[in-house]
């Protein structure tokens, strides 16, 4: 990493802080925010601003790369045991809807519902959590298992964008 600086809402700040703020809003995907900063200058005024131009990245990606992107997401439920893989991010996400604390029965069901879905799309299921209970994330499970590839393909980026936004507007620098 070079010594460059960055505007990132009216605050000047070095590039390793840039990409330590922003590299866990597309989850284990630094690609995104290094695509920013690669014509060497950057001023972002506003996390809408901010939103849009990763946004952007991430859809101007090819397939291959958005779904190394998708496949980036842990399962929901299923690495809680492993929490030293999830993003700080994923972490609270997760426990906000109270996946750190499934009983058995919920476990089994997330765990087949995670399999069933992974097998037949080769990505994990990804859902914007927040405001959602455990009941509706299975519940979701359910319905979106039964769509074609690339219906899911496309609800699951814009799943991933919507996760990112929450995550942004959550920056406090």
């Amino acid at each position: 990493m070079s010594n460059k600086n960055f505007m990132l809402f009216s605050k000047i700040i070095d590039e390793k802080r840039f990409m330590s703020i922003l590299s866990g809003i597309y989850e284990h995907s630094p690609w995104v925010p290094e695509r920013l900063i690669t014509n060497g200058k950057i001023k972002i005024s506003n996390k809408s601003i901010l939103f849009l131009k990763m946004k952007s990245i991430v859809q101007n990606a090819t397939s291959a790369e958005q779904l190394k992107l998708l496949n980036m997401h842990p399962e929901l439920g299923k690495k809680l045991q492993k929490v030293s893989e999830l993003t700080d991010f994923s972490k609270l996400e997760q426990k906000s809807v109270g996946l750190d604390k499934l009983n058995d029965n919920e476990f089994n069901v997330l765990i087949n519902l995670n399999n069933k879905y992974k097998s037949k799309f080769e990505f994990p299921f990804i859902i914007a959590v927040k405001g959602l209970t455990k009941e509706n994330i299975i519940n979701e499970m359910n319905k979106r298992i039964k769509n074609s590839y690339e219906q899911e393909f496309t609800t699951a980026l814009k799943e991933v964008h919507k996760i990112a936004q929450i995550r942004i507007d959550d920056i406090n620098i």
